[in-house]
């Protein structure tokens, strides 16, 4: 099986990464009182996975990729049910699952054999370095899903613990200039580690261009629904109004109108949504929409990476050569710096953490929402699938958005400055909003 070669990690470091993926796993699966849900919600099949399969699929790819088993614990069942390539989304609600005990107990055993493989101290090998740094990506991202899952369906918010106190940060006004150069679009083999959609680095000419410094707020979102943007069909592409006018959208996806106030649905609870916080769980077609609304564009996903991973030169005429996996450097986020591994609980104000800014000033490049580009996903330059074939390869469709950034639900160390997001370009069950660039340069 080839694989990437990316530097050998510790072998201590990577049991401390499957312990805490575990620990995070059993905080985002709803309990078992939550989950009377097996079977289609309404007769409709939800845009989410069921949680129990969520599980049962981070057990499967740790066998079938972290430890390179084509049968064990799991067996010829957890082959047929959790891998993503034979059991699609609907199947998925409507097949006889195990129950939690028994997904636990086999995601358990296989964890406990990672472990084992990797005891003693020193570094890993290549192979388990690239493999089990894998399979922790895999469960981290399954966790946000099960997250995602619960606001789905209605289900109680995740217990996270006490709530740390939000870093409060001055608004940010206005745009941030973005000088023109060439980029190195895409991952290099010298990278930490990468998805295989992010192979390989290219050149890319960026134009100069100007890009917000704070995400879309709900206040701003909400001026465009005061201001009839859902009737508006110039406001809309041709194929958005059709998706508009086919759901009947006419609002973000869980907002509702009470008293003449708008509301969102967090979680099993209705809230106001706060208005400094970022609009989230809106399809593209919203933010373009939006865009078009406001007399701006979505960021390409250069331009997003640039704005999110370069310093600017001394003489801020060209694009310097330093690049950072995160907007503040190399080391994953603490918990002044970014939104991210449920420690807040959900969205915050767009203008906190101020200490998480990238070189060029723009906040919140790293967590609280994902972030909508306007590039479709699709393959760079000398792509080449890694051994999970099916990661990338089916949602190169032209149905599919990229996403960047990470969410509050996100954990810090799965989405770095170069990580792509992927989501169907009509679906709303992502914590995704959208920041914007001006039409012309500044």
């Amino acid at each position: 099986m080839k694989y990437p070669k990316i530097p050998p990690v510790p072998k201590s470091e990577l049991r401390a990464a499957l312990a805490d993926a575990h620990e995070f796993t059993l905080v985002c699966l709803p309990s078992v009182g939550d989950l009377p849900i097996v079977h289609l919600p309404a007769g409709k099949t939800p845009e989410c996975d069921p949680p129990l399969w969520s599980l049962g699929h981070i057990a499967w790819f740790q066998e079938r990729y972290g430890l390179r088993e084509e049968s064990g614990a799991g067996s010829q069942e957890g082959r047929s049910l959790f891998d993503p390539a034979k059991v699609r989304r609907p199947a998925r609600w409507e097949a006889s699952l195990p129950n939690r005990e028994v997904l636990l107990d086999w995601k358990l055993g296989v964890r406990d054999r990672l472990i084992a493989r990797l005891s003693g101290d020193g570094m890993a090998t290549v192979e388990d370095s690239y493999f089990v740094r894998l399979a922790v990506q895999i469960e981290d991202m399954q966790g946000e899903a099960m997250i995602r899952a619960r606001q789905v369906l209605g289900l109680p918010a995740p217990d996270f613990g006490p709530m740390l106190p939000v870093p409060g940060g001055a608004p940010v006004i206005g745009d941030v200039a973005i000088p023109a150069g060439v980029h190195m679009l895409g991952a290099s083999s010298k990278d930490r580690f990468f998805m295989d959609n992010e192979k390989w680095g290219h050149g890319y000419e960026v134009k100069p261009f100007g890009i917000a410094a704070m995400p879309v707020s709900n206040a701003d979102y909400r001026a465009f629904i005061d201001d009839d943007g859902y009737s508006r069909e110039d406001l809309w592409s041709r194929v958005g109004w059709g998706w508009r006018r086919h759901i009947g959208a006419d609002h973000p996806r869980f907002w509702v109108k009470k008293d003449g106030l708008w509301m969102t649905h967090v979680f099993d609870r209705l809230a106001r949504p706060d208005d400094d916080a970022p609009i989230v769980h809106v399809t593209w077609y919203e933010a373009e929409a939006w865009c078009r609304w406001a007399g701006r564009r979505l960021p390409w996903e250069a331009e997003w990476e640039v704005a999110a991973q370069r310093v600017p030169s001394p003489d801020h005429d060209t694009l310097h050569g330093i690049m950072r996996r995160y907007p503040w450097g190399e080391a994953t986020p603490s918990p002044t710096q970014a939104n991210m591994d449920g420690l807040y609980g959900g969205t915050v104000a767009v203008t906190a953490f101020p200490d998480g800014d990238s070189g060029y000033g723009c906040r919140q490049m790293a967590g609280n929402v994902w972030e909508w580009t306007a590039s479709g996903f699709d393959a760079y330059t000398g792509f080449v699938a890694d051994p999970w074939k099916d990661y990338s390869v089916p949602s190169f469709d032209g149905r599919h958005g990229v996403l960047r950034g990470g969410s509050w639900a996100t954990r810090g160390r799965a989405a770095w400055t170069g990580f792509r997001g992927i989501q169907p370009l009509d679906r709303a069950d992502a914590i995704a909003g959208f920041r914007t660039c001006a039409l012309q340069a500044c």
